[in-house]
Order: structure tokens, then sequence, then C-alpha cells
């Protein structure tokens, strides 16, 4: 297949952006607090992403223009309003993605987190001053991908969990959590994250309704690769928290790897962390950017300096800041906010033959995405409420 590499790297680049720090985190307290049946949370939210995913990417595809272009189509002013969405969360959330490669470098070296973060954003500013920033970019995201699931692997048969269990909570729960699965789908595929992998194929120019077969193909193969390290390091922290062992409240991900496997465990844990962190690094910057491309002819034309401004503006601001904790929280809600907003936007869009031509958009894909729309939109509006 003539464009493999493209779609097997957008899908990776959508997955690695979705694995960041944070998705470390989330993954191994829920864990902690639901045990086996967390295991449920993930099948659950795998689904409603995958639907959430293949609205958009099909959306996006077939109409041929990046979302906020269509979201400007469609109504004038939304585009803008999408796309400062985008760029806001995707800015703050990259300043703690630069924190977690800093943390990575302070874990394998011992060097100041400081430092490690300016190293890893000089390494990921690299990418995109190369000739051609998209296939190393691509390459980039499916090795580090490899890695991390080969390490969590490594960890998930020394932790020893129980593996049965695990499977038979996956389909037949004792508890559940609807805060979990929306942490998990807005985690997964919320703010500029799906639209990673999408921009990336329109950016290559593999668009429009005769290649949707392997949009599709890409789209899931995104999910699937996120979904495989989310229950890899679900397991892992399961036999962990069987076995005993309290995590610290500090930094979760990092005691689940040393209480599985003593130092060893705590540098391989450096070395996931650091991958996660610097591929998120790259996807946020790069999918955020893309947000701008169509809006000014100097934003195209400046593209690459833009998203190497923007890895640089996110490492001051941590250097200067450190990890704006406030700015995160305010910046998790917001996401929280895109992803119901943008969804709604590409399926109104998608009944549109002015946008869409002759397309016929999937009834079942449909009625997924307003499913999304509404739950995600209610748990927003209770997370602002007091309590």
């Amino acid at each position: 297949m003539k464009n493999k590499n493209t779609i097997i790297g957008a899908a990776f680049l959508m997955a690695t952006s979705a694995i960041g720090p944070g998705f470390l985190t989330q993954t191994t307290v829920f864990t902690q607090q639901l045990t086996a049946s967390f295991g449920f949370v993930i099948f659950l939210s795998i689904l409603l992403d995958i639907g959430t995913q293949l609205n958009i990417w099909r959306v996006v595809s077939v109409s041929r223009k990046p979302a906020q272009e269509l979201a400007n189509e469609l109504f004038f002013g939304m585009g803008y309003l999408l796309a400062i969405l985008i760029v806001v969360g995707g800015l703050a959330f990259n300043i703690g993605n630069v924190a977690g490669a800093g943390l990575g470098f302070e874990v394998l070296f011992g060097i100041d987190v400081k430092i490690g973060a300016v190293i890893s954003a000089v390494i990921a500013i690299g990418i995109f001053i190369s000739k051609d920033a998209g296939k190393v970019m691509d390459s980039f995201t499916k090795v580090l991908g490899f890695v991390m699931i080969l390490l969590i692997l490594y960890v998930v048969f020394v932790s020893n969990p129980p593996i049965f269990e695990a499977v038979q909570r996956t389909f037949i729960p004792q508890k559940f959590d609807a805060l979990a699965t929306v942490t998990l789908v807005g985690g997964t595929v919320g703010g500029y994250i799906t639209f990673s992998g999408v921009h990336r194929l329109i950016d290559a120019g593999i668009n429009g309704e005769e290649n949707l077969p392997e949009i599709n193909r890409s789209a899931t193969t995104g999910i699937l690769v996120t979904a495989v390290v989310r229950y890899l390091l679900f397991l892992a922290s399961l036999g962990v928290v069987v076995a005993g062992f309290t995590l610290n409240k500090d930094n979760p991900p990092a005691s689940v790897f040393q209480s599985a496997a003593g130092e060893i465990g705590y540098k391989i844990f450096g070395v996931v962390i650091w991958c996660a962190a610097i591929t998120s690094v790259v996807g946020a910057a790069y999918t955020s950017v893309s947000f701008l491309r169509t809006f000014h002819p100097n934003f195209e034309k400046y593209n690459r300096q833009i998203i190497i401004g923007f890895i640089v503006f996110s490492t001051i601001i941590f250097v200067l800041v450190g990890k704006p904790v406030k700015t995160l929280v305010f910046v998790g809600m917001l996401n929280g906010f895109v992803l119901p907003i943008a969804l709604a936007i590409m399926l109104i869009a998608s009944r549109k033959s002015r946008l869409m031509g002759n397309y016929k958009h999937s009834l079942v894909l449909q009625i997924i995405g307003w499913l999304v729309v509404v739950i995600m939109s209610a748990m927003v509006i209770y997370g602002l409420l007091p309590h």
C-alpha cells in the first residue's frame, strides 16, 4: 500500500498524543479505586472512543478540509471558536507534557527536571527542523509507541496480575464509575487529540470518500493502540494493588513500576513517561498549530516555525513557572467542553450536502456520536456544579 506508513503513522500520532503523563496517572489511580472492574470502564470507553473517532475522521476526511475550515463553512465563526479552544487547551497541556519529559530525564539520569525538559524540547524541535518532518514524525511516534508497549508488557509480567479475574471483570464488573469512563473518553479523544491523526492524513493528501477504508483502519488502529497500552498499564497496576502495595499519591505510575520491578522498574518508568511525554509534545504542537494554518497565508507559510515556537513557548513557561496545576485543572475542564462541541459540529456538518457532496454518513455512527455529545456535556455540567 502506497500510503501505508503515513496511515499507520497517523494512527500512532493520535495514540501517542493520548498517551501522556496524565494518561499514566489516570490509569493507575482508577485501577487503585476500582481494581479489576476498571477493565469494564476501559472496555466501555474504547467503544465510545471508536464511535467518536470514526465520526470525526470520516467527516473531516470526506470534506477534504481541516476541522476548523469545515466548522467555519458550516457556520461562520465556529471554526475560529474551535481553533481557540484547541490551541489554548493544547498549549496548556503541552506545559504538562514538557514537565513529564523532564521528569523522565530526572528518573533516568538524575538531572534537574527543567534541564531535562529543555533537552526534550530540543529533540522535539529537531523533528520539525528536518527536511521531511511528516515522515520523521510518523517514524518517531511508531518507534516510541512500540517501546512503551514492550516495557509495560515486561512490568505486567513481573507484577503477576490476576489476569483471569481482570478479563472476567472487563465484561462482568462488580463496580462502575461513570465519571471514570468520561475521564477516559475525554483523555483519549478530547481536545486536540482526535484531530491529530486526521489532520496528518489531510496534510498528506489522504482524504475523500475513496480513501475511507484506509481512514477507518487508521482511526480504529489509533484507538486500539491506546487501548492496548491502557489495558497493559491497568494489568501492571492491578498486580501491584492486589499484592498490597500502596501507591504514592504524588506519583502513582512511578510507584507501580517501582513496586513491581524495583530499581529496574523505576528506570523503566523513566523511559515510559519520557516516551509518553515527548510524543505528546510533538502531537500537541503539530495538531494545535494545524488549527491555524487555513486562517492566513502566513500561518501556512511559516507553519514549521510556528510549531517550533509553540514548543519553545511551552518549555519557557514550564522552566519559569513550573507546572501550573491550576491552569492544567482549568484546561482539563476546557478539553471536556471541546469534545462535545467539536463532535456536534462534525455531526451537523455530516448532514450538509453543500459540505459533504453525495456522501451519506452512517446512521449508527450518528446515534453513537450524539450519545457521546449528550453524556460528555452532562458530565461537564455536573463537574461545574458545586458539590
